[in-house]
């Protein structure tokens, strides 16, 4: 059962995704960009809510996907290649071009990585840390790839209506780039936060102690 704690932290995140919603919507660079954009928020939101009691996630998870979420949101108000974050970014390293396309696919396989490993471990599908980090891997990638033919689909359909939903910024191999990104994502946020996230689901999974009321109860 979620304690008092998770469930306001998790109604935070809920809150602070739907008003950075509100806002980026408001008043975009493009509306259509920015539909295509943020459609994976209008999709795992409901989804989230829909299977919070029956199958709650770690509060980790519920914290990476709130932030994925409003890194597409962001980038869904002023489309990837115009994010003023990049811009200074751009400054600071001296990149050649707005980076903010890289962070949103180095997202697209960090969180989406912790998502498939919180699930295959919870419903017992893989045994083994090594097929579990290749198994999740390959799970980012073929993301990843989706992703990648939906971006082609729209430009196949809208032509250089779809620029602003691209993101290319002229780069003729950003395809493969926003690939590669969503591969270091997915293997860093397994190296990084495997450990913190087995014990949170141990702690979210484990039964719940049984108070002397209901040891007494169950012996009568």
């Amino acid at each position: 059962m979620t304690s008092e704690r998770e469930w306001r932290l998790e109604m935070g995140l809920l809150l602070g995704v739907a008003a950075a919603l509100v806002v980026s919507g408001w008043g975009p660079f493009d509306r259509a960009t920015w539909v295509m954009e943020v459609f994976p928020v209008f999709i795992a939101a409901p989804l989230l809510l829909a299977t919070r009691e029956r199958f709650p996630l770690t509060r980790l998870l519920y914290i990476c996907i709130a932030v994925h979420a409003l890194i597409l949101i962001l980038g869904g108000a002023y489309t990837y290649a115009r994010v003023p974050l990049g811009f200074w970014l751009q400054d600071l390293f001296h990149f050649e071009r707005n980076p903010y396309d890289r962070i949103g696919h180095l997202a697209q396989g960090f969180v989406p990585a912790l998502v498939a490993r919180e699930i295959l471990l919870r419903k017992r599908v893989i045994k083994g840390a090594g097929w579990l980090f290749f198994v999740v891997t390959c799970v980012c990638l073929a993301i990843s790839a989706c992703y990648e033919l939906i971006e082609w689909g729209a430009a196949v359909a809208f032509g250089s209506g779809a620029e602003a939903f691209l993101g290319t910024q002229g780069d003729s191999w950003d395809t493969q780039s926003d690939m590669a990104m969503a591969l270091i994502g997915a293997m860093v946020a397994q190296l990084l936060l495997a450990g913190r996230q087995d014990r949170q689901i141990r702690a979210l999974t484990a039964p719940p102690r049984e108070t002397g009321e209901t040891l007494m109860a169950n012996w009568r």
